[in-house]
């Protein structure tokens, strides 16, 4: 960051996130925190009582599933069987069942 605004003239201070600084290098493992915290915050969900579920391609879901397995969450994945094979066995590595 500092050299890019050294090379462009640039005199303000630069900040910049780094999804390759988050667990799974997603912007989705921000997004899956913040919805399951908010839910949590407002006592609509509680680990090891709530299930959650999740219609999805693999990206939001995977981060879905590495935050509520961490938390104590039954977690669900339910996408089509046509989605690929490696996004499949990421989610049930990181503790989805998952629904086809």
């Amino acid at each position: 960051m500092k050299n890019i605004a050294k090379k462009d003239g640039v005199e303000a201070r630069l900040v910049g996130k780094m999804e390759a600084y988050q667990p799974l290098c997603s912007v989705k493992d921000r997004s899956a925190l913040r919805m399951i915290e908010d839910a949590e915050e407002k006592g609509l969900i509680s680990p090891g009582v709530t299930t959650l579920i999740e219609p999805t391609s693999g990206n939001q879901g995977i981060g879905m599933v590495f935050i509520a397995v961490q938390k104590g969450y039954r977690f669900i994945a339910v996408m089509p069987a046509k989605y690929s094979l490696d996004k499949q066995m990421l989610l049930r590595f990181l503790g989805a069942e998952l629904i086809l």
